[in-house]
């Protein structure tokens, strides 16, 4: 956060000196954003980031309405931009079931959980459901993958993937998912996770990630990977080789016994022998009956994830891997996250399950 003086705490019920500015709100021109501490800021955040998106708001129509750039105050930290209108929410046909969270973009089932580290074990028929749930969700990406060339918008690939995935009697997680407005991410060169899929052509030279959740049969599966478009540069394709291995690093340390907290050991090792950075805000997960659950995966080193390996467990693990620092920012849009320094962000993820001799990667090829 920025520093001021002068000032008083925006916080709920408090009035202390403040000196820290919200960072988002400096960049949209939001003035008084002042808060006492980092510890006010974030007991604040859930209500404060409402602001953002008024700001948003009240910048969007210029975006709506032909121009490019939704927030044309806010200062990127790198060259990408996205391209408005958005496209209208994709519609899915009332036979295939849904997930709690399909109309209201409220995950009820997760919250009801959200403060539970337990970690479940599946039983092998719930296994042998998600693992064609899994098999679906590699075919609609390597759809989506075949997709990927100069010329083609993200939002397209989006609805490639959305068609897809319905054909297969899905539904695609992402839609909704606390208000998410599309089917699937499509995060480009500086996009750490998350990305929102827009009317941005991909350019020669740019790398994107596309990350597919499909919901079937009462289970949801999670991946992702990032392809190169067209010419990219040596570091370019150095840096997505590197987020490779990275995750295969860490997936081949999984076995019954093995500690969760280890797995960011090995990952930010192998980012460093090429002088690259692990994000550390976003984290692999639990992913069965819910979207997201235990177990929390950090993928940086000494980390204090929670929890031991067992027979049945099934998780992401998703590293993304910086070509500079680890640290993120949030675009207005609340979802769409990228490096601090606008350097290039590349990140791979599997949904596996635990066995008795190891692992089982469910969404490999």
């Amino acid at each position: 956060m920025a520093t001021s003086s002068d000032q008083l705490c925006q916080g709920l019920n408090c009035s202390k000196p403040a000196a820290l500015q919200c960072p988002t709100c400096l960049k949209l021109g939001i003035p008084n954003s002042f808060f006492c501490s980092q510890s006010c800021f974030k007991d604040n955040w859930g209500t404060h980031k409402a602001i953002h998106k008024i700001a948003a708001m009240a910048n969007g129509p210029a975006g709506e309405q032909g121009g490019s750039d939704p927030w044309p105050g806010y200062k990127y930290t790198g060259t990408l931009r996205p391209v408005y209108p958005l496209s209208p929410r994709r519609t899915v046909p009332a036979h295939i079931k849904k997930p709690d969270y399909a109309d209201t973009g409220i995950p009820v089932s997760e919250q009801n959980i959200r403060s539970s580290s337990v970690i479940e074990a599946l039983p092998k028929e719930d296994i042998d459901v998600l693992r064609k749930v899994c098999k679906i969700a590699r075919e609609v990406i390597d759809i989506g993958v075949a997709a990927v060339k100069v010329g083609v918008t993200t939002d397209e690939i989006d609805r490639i993937i959305h068609e897809a995935t319905i054909e297969r009697g899905g539904y695609p997680s992402p839609l909704n998912y606390n208000g998410f407005k599309k089917s699937c991410c499509t995060s480009v060169n500086e996009v750490i996770c998350h990305g929102v899929p827009d009317m941005r052509p991909l350019k020669d030279g740019d790398i994107v990630n596309l990350d597919v959740s499909v919901y079937k049969d009462g289970f949801h599966s999670d991946l992702n990977e990032t392809v190169p478009v067209g010419n990219v540069d040596a570091n370019g394709l150095r840096l997505i080789k590197n987020a490779r291995e990275c995750m295969e690093k860490a997936i081949a340390m999984v076995k019954p016994g093995a500690l969760y907290r280890d797995l960011g050991n090995v990952i930010e090792k192998h980012a460093k022998t090429e002088g690259f950075q692990v994000v550390k805000t976003y984290c692999g997960h639990g992913v069965h009956r819910l979207f997201h659950c235990a177990p929390n995966i950090p993928h940086y080193a000494r980390n204090k994830a929670i929890g031991v390996m067992k027979v049945g467990h099934v998780f992401t693990i998703e590293p993304m891997i910086n070509e500079g620092t680890w640290k993120d920012e949030m675009w207005p849009d609340s979802w769409t996250a990228v490096t601090q320094d606008g350097k290039r962000s590349a990140q791979f993820e599997q949904t596996m399950v635990v066995t008795e001799t190891g692992v089982e990667i469910l969404t490999a090829r």
